[in-house]
């Protein structure tokens, strides 16, 4: 089954951060451990990436140039939806068109935090979802026969 995210969960997503429901976001840091954020501007991108402005720099980016595998939590509990993302940062843009396009879809609450606008996009390829811990869907293996 192959990764193709929904309406329904670009809609949520992109309203996440207004209805209080910000997506909780893992990495793997420096020191082997996981490390969680909250992220208010994790967004659908498209049909198979996830997005969100980086207005930090520093933490959950520099943790993605060593592990590239990330996940992200979103839970709704007035809808009763919950998805897992899994995935792998797959660029970092500080400039050019898809950073402009993750930025002009960034809620103004994440933007008004970074007035400079020295923020950067965040590209997630994503390889797995899960809703309530069944795969809902999943990207096929680039290799397969191999575990």
């Amino acid at each position: 089954m192959p990764v193709a995210l929904t309406d329904d969960m670009k809609d949520k997503l992109d309203h996440a951060l207004e209805n209080g429901n910000p997506c909780l976001f893992a990495v793997v840091g420096p020191d082997g451990y996981p490390s969680m954020s909250y992220r208010g501007s994790l967004m659908v991108y498209d049909n198979d990436h996830l997005a969100y402005w980086d207005r930090t720099l520093h933490g959950a980016i520099a943790s993605t140039k060593e592990n590239p595998k990330v996940s992200a939590l979103f839970r709704d509990p007035a809808a009763r939806v919950m998805w897992r993302f899994y995935g792998d940062v797959v660029a970092h843009h500080a400039d050019g068109a898809i950073r402009d396009a993750v930025m002009a879809r960034t809620r103004q609450r994440e933007l008004d935090a970074d007035p400079e606008r020295k923020g950067i996009a965040v590209m997630i390829r994503v390889n797995k979802v899960l809703e309530r811990g069944a795969v809902l869907m999943e990207r096929e293996s680039e290799h397969p026969g191999r575990c």
